[in-house]
């Protein structure tokens, strides 16, 4: 959740620093620092502002060095505050940053303490470099003194440091939490996520849980805890420093609803290419879809929507027994493992905290036939899996998530037909028909982008309101849940989804003249049954919006706004309804003064419990 950026050049990296920071803003925070080693000094400057006040205030004191770190901080233990902001420090002769949480650092702030360890802050991070520090003024050696303190942590994390004495090291670690390397000519970056280093350099090296890496002006070191020597492959990175430009658009997540033609376009282009094929999954796909007998999918937030929709799909189109569950609940109950079982963990950075314990713990329980659906290739979701997908969204920097979601659905439609396709379950003429389905879709997406001005306008009522009701049926459920999830986070308006048939059974209790109930109405099988449901919010004096296809006959009326989308899309529906959803929200927010892109309290990829 927070975000990490750390330099060892022979250069002034104050600049690189703070550029990174700039690009980790979509991870989400509320503090902001950077620390160097600035004429044999460690000069530290700390904000609870933006980073663009951070850059001020950096520029004013005139800060220069060639050893750095830098950190923007999402509040965990002690309030968002100066003195809780990263970098830490210990007796002006280290400092650290921390993402992650240090679960046993009670116990170690008491035994800090009474070393006579004087602490200035309320967070567990503090500690590290109170601990590290303990260590060193008994081992001359600071990579041995870091390892010892390391030894004793209990928790995630992903930890850099840098000492007064050391002038030509950073010390780094990874546990739980992402960490990887940017390889330059002559310097060394360090981040927490990519993004941070593509306008220095494409070569990283991402580390793996448990690693250690020493870094000097030679070049890095990745050992283990006890000190071994490990070998970690360069990577290119494919991502580009254009994609996360603003360009004309006001806010990042009106740019990534934008773009959601041609983020599906680019996911459905293998699948175009070779058909609904085990290969799309990776080798071993093969067998491992006509060895597994049903389908459990884990998933946080939005990605949890999207696998309530492919529960549908699966069991719809390859006839499987299909389950989700949301992985921050699932590996804390008692549950029947079932070896057969295809585990599908969705997240879109691949960093997801919850997502990747629930999937350890899946197969910790026997379940090995695991597949990633992802944003990131070199996440630790990806790596981690046996299999995988990637969606081609784009990065993708709104806290919202939105074009992330719909590559999700059609990796997720895909999944489900080639499983029927491997089950022998599958149609000549119904495979055709998805073929078609899926080409038409970015089409589909852009009409519905097309219709953003009378989406507008009903923002125009919703920012007024301070309660609003979303309500869908069948695989439209989880979109009702979506739109309500995006109204809520950006806009603040408090919002809840239900199964339309669910109204009667104590929702429409809340209903009346000053509650909106937005209805996501395709042409489908229970479109008529949806009617009925909505009748009841009617007769109750509540106002209704609804999202309706084009041949579903629906009319706007005395207390009834009703926006058209394109003709019935059939079983892709749920991909072509979330869009308007996310365009109300978007204007929602906008018309309330919320920040759009950074929402209060929440950030992009969250990597704690």
């Amino acid at each position: 959740m927070c975000g990490i950026v750390g330099a060892l050049a022979r250069r002034d990296i104050v600049p690189i620093l703070i550029d990174g920071l700039k690009r980790l803003e979509y991870r989400g925070y509320d503090s902001a620092g950077v620390a160097v080693l600035d004429s044999g000094q460690l000069k530290r400057v700390r904000s609870t502002g933006r980073v663009s006040e951070l850059a001020r205030e950096v520029a004013a004191t005139g800060l220069t060095g060639t050893l750095g770190i830098a950190h923007t901080r999402w509040a965990t233990h002690g309030v968002p505050s100066v003195r809780n902001a990263h970098p830490h420090q210990s007796s002006n002769e280290m400092v650290v940053v921390h993402n992650g949480i240090i679960e046993n650092h009670e116990f170690l702030r008491q035994f800090l303490q009474a070393q006579n360890y004087i602490f200035e802050s309320d967070t567990d991070t503090e500690v590290i470099a109170h601990l590290v520090h303990f260590h060193g003024r008994q081992e001359p050696d600071l990579g041995r003194a870091f390892r010892t303190a390391l030894g004793q942590l209990e928790g995630a994390y992903s930890i850099a440091l840098i000492s007064r004495s050391y002038p030509d090291l950073l010390l780094a670690a990874r546990k739980g939490s992402p960490l990887l390397l940017g390889l330059g000519e002559g310097e060394t970056f360090l981040a927490s996520d990519a993004a941070a280093l593509i306008a220095h350099t494409r070569r990283m090296l991402y580390l793996e849980d448990g690693d250690v890496v020493e870094i000097t002006p030679a070049g890095y070191r990745v050992m283990t805890l006890q000190g071994e020597p490990l070998n970690r492959q360069e990577r290119i990175s494919h991502l580009s420093p254009e994609t996360a430009e603003l360009g004309l658009y006001d806010h990042y997540m009106q740019k990534e609803i934008a773009e959601q033609p041609r983020a599906l376009t680019d996911t459905v282009e293998p699948i175009l290419a070779r058909g609904f094929t085990p290969d799309l999954f990776g080798v071993g796909a093969q067998a491992c879809f006509s060895g597994v007998r049903n389908v459990l999918l884990l998933a946080c937030g939005t990605s949890y929507h999207a696998a309530l929709v492919a529960c549908y799909w699966v069991e719809a189109i390859a006839r499987m027994p299909c389950r989700a569950e949301i992985a921050s609940e699932y590996r804390y109950r008692t549950s029947v493992p079932d070896p057969e079982t295809l585990v599908i963990t969705i997240s879109q950075s691949g960093e997801t905290a919850d997502t990747l314990a629930a999937l350890k713990h899946a197969q910790s329980l026997g379940m090995h036939h695991s597949l990633a659906i992802c944003n990131v290739p070199e996440s630790s979701l990806v790596r981690q899996s046996t299999l995988s997908f990637l969606t081609r969204a784009g990065m993708e920097i709104g806290v919202a998530s939105t074009k992330a979601f719909t590559t999700q659905l059609v990796a997720l439609f895909a999944l489900a037909v080639t499983l029927a396709k491997t089950r022998q379950v599958l149609t000549e003429g119904a495979e055709a028909a998805y073929f078609d389905a899926l080409r038409r879709l970015p089409n589909k997406v852009q009409h519905v982008l097309n219709l953003e001005p009378q989406l507008r306008l009903w923002a125009e009522r919703f920012c007024r309101k301070q309660h609003a009701l979303f309500l869908g049926r069948g695989a439209h459920y989880p979109i009702a849940l979506e739109g309500s999830l995006k109204l809520k986070e950006i806009s603040y308006i408090h919002a809840e989804a239900y199964a339309a048939g669910e109204l009667k059974h104590g929702p429409l209790a809340l209903v009346d003249a000053e509650m909106p109930v937005v209805a996501v109405a395709p042409n489908d099988d229970l479109l008529e049954k949806l009617k009925s449901n909505l009748q009841e919010v009617r007769a109750r004096g509540g106002e209704l919006y609804v999202l309706a296809d084009n041949d579903s006959h629906f009319s706007p009326s005395e207390g009834i706004h009703v926006i058209r989308l394109p003709d019935h899309e059939g079983i892709l529906s749920p991909v072509v309804h979330v869009v308007p959803l996310q365009l109300l929200a978007y204007h929602t927010a906008c018309l309330r003064g919320a920040d759009v892109d950074k929402p209060r309290n929440l950030a992009k990829s969250v990597t704690v419990e």
